[in-house]
């Protein structure tokens, strides 16, 4: 008979977003007709952009024509994509990177689960803690993680770098040496975001350490501030170390329509010269039809000149809602963090009250739904997330269920 993956058993309950949603539909179930406001999950809420919705037209009329048909796409993506990625991303930023070092995907969030099969399953994983659930869950499906330890709530396997508002939610470089490490920033869930020489820091270690960042670009678009790099390949000697995962679900408002790329470069080797391209075009070659064409035209116009005026129009919208909710709190008396340079707001849980129990009483007491922030990791206990991708209107009346309820 045939036997399951046990890595797959080791997977402790379910994911964290399922959790909550099956929490929200309980309660709407036993209390009907409750206006019930999610400022927890990221996903946009706002309607694609007009450039967008035409390229997606024009893209489907010439796939109803036989002489512009489109069957499956390249492997690396294409052309078209490629270079305006390569361009608008990287060359105006003054990063070295090339088009063929660009893969197009369905999103940021496949890649960042699907990138740990080229490694060796004997490699020790560092992630941030607070951790966006896929970095760890992919590795334990990956079977890296060894055992789960009850008391820490952690993985024995795991390097977990605590961020917390002791050392500004930026990480310090670990007593142990991690051969892959994650970092996202702007982060998710806190919202904070590091400056280019905290950034570089890790780039000299990882070099150093002959280690692999996997950098989640995934919120780039909301970056505010001078000295917050949008790119790894920023940091000098990055190339030849990190690998950058990005996302058009957050900026583009794409999270029904899926795109994204990962940029892995060719300097980029093993300690016996393999490089890390080779194989993962391998895989994505092997495993993955590509992005459809539709997508990708869609993708292209993001970067044309009134794409962007849109796109930023779509960014400033969301960033308005956090400094709603960043104000809002702060004079509700909330310790809060995050909200400049992403769409997230970290806020501190009152005294004593777990985030789970945060969770419970914001839902029955206000009716607003939030992320606690144990799901997060060990360091995201006392600790809740509240997302900016909600409406004006639904945003603004959040806060004030949450004042209300003191």
């Amino acid at each position: 008979m045939f036997k399951v993956n046990e890595d797959y058993l080791n997977l402790r309950g379910s994911y964290l977003f399922s959790t909550i949603a099956k929490k929200v539909a309980a309660y709407k179930e036993e209390n009907p007709g409750k206006d019930i406001i999610s400022l927890g999950i990221g996903d946009v809420t706002r309607p694609l952009c007009p450039v967008i919705i035409k390229a997606l037209h024009d893209a489907t009329d010439e796939m109803s024509k036989q002489e512009t048909f489109r069957g499956y796409a390249p492997d690396l993506g294409y052309e078209f994509l490629r270079s305006a990625v390569a361009e608008n991303d990287y060359r105006k930023r003054g990063c070295n990177v090339d088009k063929d070092e660009i893969f197009i995907s369905d999103g940021a969030k496949s890649d960042s689960g699907n990138i740990q099969e080229i490694f060796s399953k004997d490699n020790r994983v560092a992630v941030c803690d607070p951790v966006y659930p896929v970095y760890v869950d992919t590795n334990v499906m990956a079977g890296r993680t060894g055992e789960f330890d009850e008391e820490k709530m952690q993985w024995k396997n795991v390097i977990y770098m605590p961020c917390t508002r002791e050392n500004g939610f930026s990480p310090d470089i670990p007593d142990n040496t991690p051969d892959i490490i994650y970092i996202c920033s702007p982060n998710n869930p806190t919202g904070t975001a590091m400056k280019k020489d905290q950034l570089q820091k890790w780039v000299d270690y990882a070099n150093e350490k002959k280690a692999v960042i996997i950098f989640d670009a995934a919120y780039e678009a909301y970056i505010s501030e001078d000295d917050v790099p949008h790119s790894i390949y920023e940091c000098e000697g990055a190339r030849t170390c990190a690998i950058e995962l990005h996302s058009f679900s957050k900026n583009a408002g794409f999270t029904g329509v899926r795109l994204g790329y990962t940029v892995i470069p060719k300097d980029l080797k093993d300690e016996k010269g393999n490089m890390l391209h080779s194989l993962w075009a391998r895989r994505h070659g092997t495993k993955y039809n590509g992005a459809p064409y539709i997508q990708q035209r869609a993708g292209e116009a993001v970067y044309s000149e009134k794409g962007q005026q849109e796109i930023r129009g779509l960014v400033s919208y969301y960033m308005e809602n956090a400094k709603t909710i960043l104000s809002g709190l702060k004079e509700c008396g909330y310790e809060v963090y995050g909200g400049v340079n992403a769409p997230y707001i970290w806020l501190k849980t009152p005294e004593g009250m777990s985030s789970w129990d945060f969770f419970d009483r914001m839902l029955t007491g206000a009716n607003v739904v939030g992320t606690p922030g144990s799901g997060f990791g060990p360091s995201g206990e006392g600790y809740f997330r509240l997302t900016a991708f909600g409406t004006h209107e639904n945003t603004k009346e959040a806060l004030e269920r949450i004042r209300r309820l003191g």
